[in-house]
């Protein structure tokens, strides 16, 4: 890597003190019913006894993908939701092994992705489905993609979505997501807070992306929000999945 990569990766390491979020779709709107059977509802718990909600999509009848932030004790995994209720029908099923991203860094975000293998299979059906993985042929910087999640869907709430929501999203060619290797996309509309782990889905119906952090480079400026990019770990989650 060279020294003007590493003081750009510097730079926004130093920018993100106290500016990082774990993933909230703001600016959306609601998704239609179960038009999105791979969305995964994650939850983790924590040895505090505390519930972490992410986001996450399911790969394969025994797989699921999310954010390595979203590492907890152990894991229950939340298939066919839309409205987040008791009433719903829904498929809940625990987690087997986690797999972190290899070197994951905590502090910088770096290699933040990871995958869960479920301790029972997922039952497919109209509302549980899973999704194709952009490959390494695929890494170059798609253009209109989309975001979906239950987080929290306005700044005036601390409370998550009760029902799944989705937003259009631009992907930028920024200089500090080159030298960091994500894809980020800028403004108020994106995912924000328990949104983390859940997919950046582009042009061909694919995911490109994991939800990872969002950061504001400069005091008032435009918020980014980043996901961690797919090809570029399609070796290693093709090599986890054999296990």
């Amino acid at each position: 890597m060279s020294i003007h990569c590493e003081l750009l990766i510097l730079v926004l390491a130093l920018t993100l003190h106290g500016q990082v979020h774990t993933g909230k779709i703001i600016g959306g709107h609601e998704a239609d019913a179960h038009s999105r059977p791979y969305m995964v509802l994650l939850e983790g718990h924590m040895e505090s006894g505390k519930i972490k909600r992410c986001g996450g999509f399911l790969l394969s009848e025994d797989f699921v993908m999310t954010a390595a932030h979203c590492q907890a004790s152990s894991y229950t995994v939340k298939l066919g939701v839309h409205k987040n209720s008791k009433d719903e029908i829904i498929q809940n099923i625990k987690v087997e092994h986690s797999f972190p991203g290899k070197d994951y860094d905590e502090t910088n975000h770096i290699n933040d992705i990871m995958l869960l293998k479920l301790s029972s299979k997922a039952k497919l059906n109209n509302n549980v489905g899973i999704i194709a993985l952009a490959s390494q042929s695929d890494g170059s910087l798609p253009t209109s993609c989309q975001v979906s999640g239950w987080g929290i869907a306005d700044r005036t709430t601390t409370y998550m979505s009760p029902v799944l929501r989705e937003a259009n999203v631009t992907l930028i060619d920024d200089q500090r997501c080159v030298a960091y290797n994500i894809y980020c996309s800028k403004g108020e509309t994106g995912p924000w807070k328990g949104d983390s782990g859940g997919p950046l889905i582009c042009e061909d119906g694919k995911a490109y992306g994991v939800v990872s952090f969002n950061f504001t480079p400069a005091p008032e400026g435009p918020t980014i929000h980043s996901y961690t990019k797919i090809p570029e770990y399609r070796s290693w989650i093709d090599l986890i999945m054999e296990i």
